[in-house]
């Protein structure tokens, strides 16, 4: 078994001592090293562990649109969703997307939401289109979004599920508990355990008493048009272009004054 790189393995001229920083010159003869280690063990790599971690930053976001906030009791009425690779990003109209329409032979929600949208209410009572439609039953959902996730090179691990990060605004509160309750979560598809939400990107840590809502974090990134659109694949496309000016430095480098 091929033993990790160290210390030792540094001209003894250069080795610093123990709890001592590196110098710059250590620093790159390390990287030097843990490349070659790496070409070295690349081929025992797991292809599932390969996938998740030495393939670009790819994440999902994705957007619901419900008949209330009670998984248990409402309905998923829209469900959209785009891919982003953060390090090949696309324009937002050209990023590959997702959207159903879900019927139901009722609907049950709350007033607010109901009128939040009617839009959709409309759309899903006009008679159907001729297919390629955007229209599906939660039973099909899922595996459609799956067959769209296998499109964009999302490849099933050995349990043939499909894991993707996900992004969205409040999604693990909210949209992630919906999800939970759609046929083939967790069995034919799963986000991975972290999720992305922007609104921390955008918390004023000396004035916000609580993290900002969408239309404030638009307001903040200095969006045209803050308004929040209550359409799924809109929303998840504001999503994408909230994250985006953080693709060019890391936060943690940042606030170590290493960037």
């Amino acid at each position: 078994m091929l033993a990790p790189p160290d210390r030792r393995l540094l001209h003894p001229a250069r080795r610093p001592s123990h709890g001592a920083p590196l110098l710059a010159a250590d620093k790159k003869a390390l990287t030097r090293i843990g490349k070659s280690f790496f070409r070295k063990i690349k081929h025992t790599i797991p292809e599932s562990v390969s996938a998740a971690y030495l393939l670009p930053m790819r994440y999902v976001s994705l957007d619901l649109e419900t008949s209330g906030s009670d998984p248990l009791r409402h309905q998923v009425l829209e469900l959209a969703a785009v891919v982003e690779d953060t390090k090949r990003p696309r324009p937002l109209a050209e990023l590959p997307a997702f959207r159903r329409l879900l019927i139901h032979a009722e609907i049950v929600g709350t007033p607010g939401a109901l009128v939040l949208n009617a839009r959709l209410l409309a759309e899903l009572a006009a008679p159907p289109l001729p297919p390629p439609t955007e229209r599906c039953t939660p039973a099909e959902v899922l595996p459609q979004l799956r067959e769209f996730l296998v499109t964009q090179g999302f490849r099933p691990d050995d349990k043939d599920l499909v894991r993707f990060v996900l992004a969205g605004k409040n999604v693990a509160v909210f949209d992630l508990l919906f999800l939970q309750q759609l046929p083939g979560w967790g069995t034919i598809i799963k986000s991975e355990p972290a999720v992305i939400d922007p609104a921390l990107l955008y918390l004023n840590w000396r004035k916000d008493s609580r993290l900002p809502s969408m239309a404030i974090a638009k307001t903040r990134a200095q969006f045209p048009d803050p308004t929040v659109a209550h359409e799924a694949l809109a929303d998840a496309l504001d999503v994408v272009q909230l994250l985006r000016p953080f693709y060019k430095f890391s936060v943690y480098k940042r606030a170590r004054g290493e960037e």
